[in-house]
């Protein structure tokens, strides 16, 4: 059986689609609508995450965002409020561990108010997710994505720095669930010789649970961590291994700009999905907009530069100075890294690419 993950370009069927059904929002140079806002509420995690966050340069010596230098409530609310004028109908809050803020409920409940956000989910490690789970889903907020990278203790405990524990992040998962943040999402960050051995093991887990697990390539985001090609392990190849396990089959995405390729079991157990930022680029179609913590506007993920709006916000600039700001950057948008990447063996650091804890995944 021939099976294929899919491939976006910039010109394709889906493409046209995202055009046609956002005629009314600003678009890029490419045509891409101005969909998501991805927005980092601090840079701090309670992880270390080797290919994030390694706790070799991000020990207790590194100097995070203070308070002062982040953006607070009230200006992500603002810069929220503008980007859904512009367009966006998908909100994301993500780290770090958005889970630190203390008061995410409060601004969950903030965001939940805006009129024309379609699409309120969040982005955690559930370390700390169980006991406000009720609390963030009577807040507003619709879905939960996990970051789980391995069921093996030892291999998690690898693979998070040595932080945090499995059950602690299934009793996220179990109180996301009855709380009803769903379809709860699972990404596992797939790196060659450090759990791709483990990946059949998670998905028997998950199977017919109602969960999502997504298997993401690992990518070259920022410049520290030590990425190389020969760690990636391309979805087509896991792809072709699950499908020997259960047989699976390619469904369409739910929503045109999606990033993962989805496949069905064919027993009926769910489905899976698969990010192959690395193998099959989907720049063509991507939306994404990230905000850090400290209120620097990314149009790519791979973005060596962004564009300030905390300093023009706390001068005193008023919205319409602000919408024509965040206008004017998104028209100029022309980023399709994926595509037109050359993946060197290995990661070259002189490359200064803004590291992923910074604006969120």
């Amino acid at each position: 059986m021939q099976l294929d993950i899919g491939q976006n370009s910039p010109m394709d069927t889906e493409d046209q689609e995202i055009r046609q059904s956002h005629r009314n929002a600003v678009a890029d140079t490419l045509g891409r609508p101005m969909q998501d806002l991805r927005i980092s509420l601090l840079d701090q995690c309670n992880f270390r995450c080797p290919y994030c966050m390694p706790e070799s340069q991000y020990n207790e010596v590194y100097q995070f965002l203070s308070k002062s230098a982040r953006l607070s409530h009230d200006e992500i609310m603002t810069i929220a409020s503008i980007a859904v004028d512009l367009g966006v109908t998908k909100l994301r809050l993500t780290g770090g561990e958005p889970l630190l803020d203390k008061k995410v409920v409060d601004l969950v409940a903030r965001l939940g108010q805006l009129p024309g956000v379609d699409d309120l989910a969040l982005t955690t490690n559930a370390v700390l997710l169980a006991p406000i789970a009720n609390a963030l889903a009577d807040a507003g907020l619709q879905r939960v994505t996990i970051s789980l990278d391995s069921l093996d203790e030892k291999i998690f405990s690898t693979m998070s720095g040595n932080r945090g524990n499995v059950e602690k992040v299934l009793q996220g998962i179990e109180a996301a669930e009855k709380a009803g943040l769903t379809p709860i999402k699972i990404n596992v960050v797939v790196q060659r010789g450090v759990n791709d051995h483990t990946v059949i093991d998670l998905l028997d887990h998950f199977r017919g649970t109602g969960h999502i697990v997504r298997l993401i390539e690992f990518m070259d985001v920022g410049s520290r961590n030590g990425w190389s090609m020969e760690q990636v392990v391309p979805s087509k190849d896991l792809l072709e291994l699950i499908h020997a396990r259960w047989p699976v089959r390619a469904v369409d995405r739910n929503y045109p700009g999606e990033v993962a390729s989805r496949y069905q079991y064919l027993d009926g157990k769910g489905e899976l999905g698969f990010i192959s930022s690395v193998t099959e680029p989907f720049c063509g179609s991507c939306s994404r907009a990230r905000l850090s913590a400290d209120g620097t506007l990314y149009t790519c993920l791979f973005a060596t530069n962004g564009t300030d709006l905390k300093a023009p916000l706390r001068d005193g600039a008023d919205n319409a100075a602000i919408a024509e700001l965040l206008q004017q950057v998104w028209l100029r948008r022309s980023d399709r890294y994926s595509e037109i990447r050359k993946p060197e063996p290995v990661e070259k650091p002189l490359l200064n690419r803004v590291e992923m804890y910074r604006m969120g995944g």
